[in-house]
């Protein structure tokens, strides 16, 4: 992998020179200005601060940035990653969520040297689709307190809002005059605008300079730090065996969405850029990262593909991108800092809320409604659901597994088709006994959802048939549980002095039932190439009975 790595940044590096440094650090300042409000976002969404935020998109860009599996990719907070931690640290403190980060870099790294990068691949696009659009409901849900000034209750989303029905729901209007202002901007904000400036930059800016005139009563966002190392930081005398036991699960829900939302930005960014994204580099970056940034009282970075898109379409050719992105963040911190503090959080949460919406692949929801495919529709809602009501790592085995159960469920169809003998394809030589002798073409795989189905068509036949030729070139598997039915089949055909010819079986079909000595059971010449030479055989048998 280090060969690799090193062979990858010669290439990367290869004619660079002051043309393309001055595009690398004009993409890193146009990526900083769309990661410095989101930095402030989801640091405040995750249940840290601010401050917590920026110092992770800072040390993500630099350590993840330099060690990525491609040259686009830019880590930060994101707000998938921050509807876990809410909870997380209302459960466990920000110690807790150090310490599951710290585990979760681990389990990436561990990952990478298992080579689990084409996991991703083997998860339905319904089922991400769900995923995302059920991790947007969570942030909405989250951000509620702050847009409006209320208070609840609870360590979920769905509790925090069941907790309105006793708390109420007290609005303060100097709380939502700041939120519902970013979300104005940042919805009539001009897409020729965006290009210079962000709509969400251009949106806090604006109720930073409200907030500073008018200085109105709402919760701002506090204090910035003006250091890497915080207070609030991994502490390792925390790392105790009690306490690593009871972080392991909310661990790997972090591991498992890091390598969900990281792999994913890298295929899709991919495309743009027309590089391919060293996937197993990818996750052992991000468990590195991920490892460091609690040290610093940052919280957990994956790639985002907001920032990764800006960044290639800004004109980014190297890795050097991120570091831009993160130094031009850390001189804002330390210069803008006792500005940044007067922002007020219903800023912030306006900035989620339409994060929030524009996270859902709307295109891709219609079209899957639009196409009434009901299994992609319940893959879709399943997900959704189970990622509002359950943890994050269990909603995406939930879909995969419904996306599983659906699938056999829809394939689990065996056609079988009985036919007689057609004397005049077959020829005049072939003439005796052809009013007994009837040949059944299956279609499909023969397993324990379908094996029955054979023998109830078997059971509609006449009984004083004295041969059966069982047609299977369009049987792709069968497994044991179809297997043992055809053992069934053989003696109760022999009961009834019924012949049985078999035609063709194709090879993985074959292997089959040598593994389980079929084909010695019902004797090697009962197995022909085609249904016409299984009949020639029946005739000879039939004549000589």
């Amino acid at each position: 992998m280090f060969k690799d790595y090193i062979r990858d940044l010669k290439n990367e590096f290869k004619g660079y020179n002051m043309q393309t440094l001055l595009q690398d650090i004009l993409a890193g300042l146009t990526v900083a200005a769309v990661a410095l409000p989101l930095a402030l976002a989801f640091g405040v969404s995750s249940g840290a601060d601010a401050g917590a935020g920026l110092i992770t998109a800072i040390i993500a860009g630099l350590v993840i940035g330099v060690l990525s599996g491609a040259s686009y990719q830019i880590s930060g907070p994101t707000g998938a990653m921050s509807a876990i931690l809410i909870g997380l640290s209302t459960t466990y403190g920000l110690q807790g969520v150090f310490i599951a980060s710290f585990l979760s870099g681990c389990m990436l790294i561990i990952a990478s040297l298992f080579k689990f990068g084409k996991i991703v691949s083997f998860i339905p696009t319904s089922v991400i689709t769900g995923f995302t659009s059920g991790i947007a409901i969570i942030i909405a849900l989250g951000q509620i307190d702050n847009f409006f000034g209320t208070t609840s209750v609870g360590s979920s989303a769905l509790e925090k809002l069941f907790s309105y029905l006793k708390l109420g729901f007290p609005v303060s209007l100097p709380t939502v005059f700041f939120g519902i202002l970013v979300v104005v901007i940042m919805l009539i904000w001009p897409k020729k605008w965006g290009e210079y400036c962000p709509s969400s930059l251009a949106g806090i800016i604006i109720a930073l300079i409200c907030q500073l005139c008018m200085n109105l009563p709402v919760h701002e966002v506090g204090t910035i730090p003006s250091t890497l190392f915080p207070e609030a930081r991994l502490s390792f005398s925390s790392l105790q065996l009690g306490t690593i036991t009871q972080l392991m699960l909310p661990a790997l829900s972090i591991a498992a969405l890091g390598m969900i939302e990281s792999l994913l930005c890298g295929a899709s960014a991919g495309k743009m850029k027309n590089e391919k994204l060293n996937a197993d580099r990818e996750l052992m970056a991000q468990g590195i990262g991920n490892m460091l940034i609690p040290l610093f009282g940052g919280v957990p970075a994956t790639a985002a593909i907001a920032r990764t898109s800006v960044a290639i379409k800004a004109g980014g050719k190297t890795r050097l991108v991120s570091v831009f992105h993160s130094v031009v963040i850390l001189i804002s911190m330390f210069l803008l800092g006792s500005l940044m503090s007067r922002i007020p959080l219903s800023a912030l949460a306006g900035v989620l809320m339409v994060t929030a919406w524009r996270m859902n692949d709307w295109q891709e929801i219609k079209t899957l409604f639009h196409n009434k495919v009901k299994t992609n529709i319940s893959q879709y809602l399943i997900t959704m659901c189970a990622t509002v009501v359950f943890d994050l790592t269990v909603a995406i085995v939930i879909g995969v597994m419904v996306s599983i159960i659906l699938f056999v469920l829809n394939n689990s169809h065996l056609h079988i088709e009985v036919r007689d003998i057609d004397k005049d394809r077959v020829g005049k030589d072939l003439k005796h006994h052809h009013q007994k002798t009837r040949i059944m073409y299956l279609s499909g795989p023969i397993f324990f959802g379908t094996q029955e189905q054979m023998t109830q068509v078997l059971d509609s036949l006449d009984n004083s048939l004295e041969a059966i030729i069982f047609s299977m070139r369009g049987v792709p598997s069968i497994d044991d549980s179809g297997i043992h039915e055809f053992f069934e089949i053989v003696d109760r055909l022999k009961e009834q002095n019924c012949k049985i010819k078999f035609s063709g079986i194709q090879e993985e079909v074959m292997i089959q039932f040598k593994r389980n000595h079929f084909d010695e059971y019902v004797g090697k010449d009962s197995f022909c190439w085609d249904a016409i030479m299984a009949l020639e055989a029946l005739d000879q048998e039939l004549i000589f009975a």
